[in-house]
């Protein structure tokens, strides 16, 4: 079992950073792929940004891309979203999810474990 815990959501204006956190329990957490997701008001979920588990290779959504930066801290079992030039359209729950092949994908379907997800907010 796999828990997953995000924080750092909040409140922004256009043009601000936030910096998302995702904690994993689990001791293979550097086996995982993990990637990060949203989901706005009234939408489907979409993909933003996954790493292997090496942390190694990167996607990320063309919404976001130059923008978002995803990493991967192995030894604090954490993984990372910093959000740079946020805008109104990036409003949404952000999720993390664990990829236990450690492929990482941007199909949400390919994912094990999902947090609770956090609030977005930018205003404009």
């Amino acid at each position: 079992q796999v828990q997953l815990v995000e924080s750092g959501g909040g409140l922004v204006q256009a043009g601000g950073s936030l910096r998302l956190s995702c904690a994993a329990s689990g001791r293979t957490f550097r086996n995982y792929a993990m990637g990060w997701f949203r989901q706005a008001p009234g939408k489907e979920r979409e993909f933003v940004a996954a790493r292997d588990w090496r942390g190694g290779i990167a996607y990320y959504a063309d919404s976001v891309k130059g923008r978002f930066t995803i990493s991967k801290d192995n030894a604090k079992n954490t993984v990372y979203l910093q959000m740079n030039s946020l805008k109104p359209e990036d409003t949404a729950v952000y999720y993390c999810a664990a990829d236990l092949s450690g492929v990482g994908t941007r199909s949400a379907r390919d994912y094990d474990y999902w947090g609770q997800g956090t609030q977005v907010t930018v205003s404009s």
